[in-house]
């Protein structure tokens, strides 16, 4: 009997996910955001560990929450497509497994190629079917995300003039979202969660 429980423990995917990690989450999460994070898990069928290991300080996971509760979606000329391009770009940019799996995963739903999708990881400018917009959008994308900063008059005012300030905010605080995620996410040592499983 006792035997029969500690092989169900130890192969367990969260017991074994959590051990992946710099620190594990707590056992103990507060009602409301284990609510949250059991929702977030049955939508995604995932085990969101950025989550549970953010309860440790729940502003933090509220926040963070928020943030990506209002995360652009589509809005106007910036459709799924050109969003999901710049979501992969940074992904890419910043070198975070876990958001290149999240962010990549079921890329052909928003109209983005196989040839695509891999390009995004260094010779994007080669691909034909990228507009010159998308094209401009994933070189600002990756200004946005490398280290240290430095903002290229040139290129910025090409951005500036292929998109209006509307869509240079969205494009912008996309890129700078997973910016944030990257970095939350590879600091707390944050293995992917098995998106692209099966694609």
């Amino acid at each position: 009997m006792h035997l029969e429980r500690r092989v169900i423990c130890i192969n367990n995917p969260i017991n074994r996910l959590k051990k992946m990690t710099f620190i594990p989450p707590p056992k103990q999460i507060p009602f409301l955001l284990k609510l949250g994070i059991l929702i977030s898990e049955r939508m995604t069928g995932k085990l969101m560990l950025p989550a549970r290991i953010l309860s440790w300080y729940p502003k933090a996971a509220i926040g963070s929450g928020v943030m990506e509760a209002l995360v652009a979606h589509e809005d106007g000329a910036m459709d799924k497509r050109m969003l999901k391009i710049i979501r992969m770009a940074a992904s890419y940019a910043t070198a975070c497994p876990f958001c290149i799996d999240m962010n990549s995963h079921e890329h052909r739903a928003s109209n983005i190629t196989d040839e695509e999708a891999e390009s995004l990881r260094a010779d994007f400018e080669k691909i034909s079917t990228f507009s010159e917009r998308e094209k401009l959008a994933i070189e600002y994308t990756r200004v946005i995300s490398q280290t240290p900063l430095k903002f290229y008059p040139e290129l910025v005012e090409k951005v500036k003039a292929a998109f209006n300030e509307r869509e240079f905010v969205v494009l912008v605080t996309t890129a700078a979202q997973v910016n944030y995620w990257a970095r939350l996410i590879q600091a707390l040592g944050i293995p992917p969660a098995g998106f692209g499983d099966g694609d």
